[in-house]
């Protein structure tokens, strides 16, 4: 083999290395950033979201969500209430009407029965129970866990109306387990 030869697959290899290396720290800001600003892993602590979420379950978090929806799982800071974060499904936006029948398992929202397919018990009053506003109020939601009877939530007098300023994103997707990974839709 003759030196030019060795020299330009020398060259080569070391240009295939170099543009490897440039190829795998530019994915690894790229995925710094993402997880920074636009995404957050939060696990599942609790029982409260069974048996849509298990307590253990990681989820991915998108900060980059507008206004929070009926139904919307969402990630809340409760530290002032309660101490630490939360993780439940909104039930009533701001300018909402709702009215929950406890006797009969039933929330309305607007006048209309919600449907709530997700749902495996029933809805309970809570011990530490509060006259909840049949209007929610500007700025605010109603959230509820889907495990009704071992959830705290806007129904306690502790946690109430959830400002949307402390809602920290919505969740999008169970990552782990493995044979848990789903879209949260």
């Amino acid at each position: 083999m003759r030196y030019e030869e060795k020299n330009k697959k020398g060259r080569t290899i070391n240009s295939f290395i170099f543009e490897m290396f440039s190829f795998l720290l530019s994915a690894f800001i790229v995925f710094i950033f993402i997880f920074t600003f636009a995404f957050r892993l939060v696990t599942v602590d609790g029982s409260s979201m069974n048996n849509t979420l298990l307590n253990e379950d990681r989820l991915i978090v998108s900060e980059l969500f507008s206004e929070p929806k009926c139904g919307d799982i969402i990630v809340a800071n409760a530290e002032k209430s309660i101490g630490k974060i939360i993780i439940k499904r909104v039930i009533a936006t701001e300018g909402q009407m709702l009215k929950i029948d406890y006797d009969n398992n039933q929330i309305t929202v607007d006048g209309v029965i919600i449907d709530e397919p997700y749902l495996s018990v029933t809805t309970t009053k809570p011990t530490d129970y509060w006259e909840i506003p049949s209007v929610i109020p500007k700025g605010y939601v109603f959230v509820m866990g889907d495990n009704r009877p071992g959830s705290l939530d806007s129904r306690d007098s502790r946690v109430q109306l959830i400002p949307v300023e402390d809602i920290v994103g919505k969740a999008e997707f169970i990552v782990f387990p493995p044979n848990r990974i789903t879209y949260l839709y």
